[in-house]
């Protein structure tokens, strides 16, 4: 998770899954507390590397 500046956050951390679907299904679920604690970026990351592209917390 990346704040405003892009800066990455050390606080909300999040679980690890074991497959994408779930990742996405847990960050759907989430994003609104995460933007809440200053998130607004979100990146799935495999092996550190990241998995697909960033998605964005900003409500509308």
């Amino acid at each position: 998770m990346d704040d405003a500046e892009g800066r990455r956050l050390t606080e909300p951390v999040t679980p690890v899954f074991t497959t994408q679907y779930d990742a996405e299904l847990w960050l759907g679920e989430h994003w609104r507390s995460l933007a809440g604690a200053g998130a607004v970026v979100a990146s799935l990351l495999h092996d550190g590397n990241q998995a697909t592209p960033s998605v964005e917390l900003r409500t509308p």
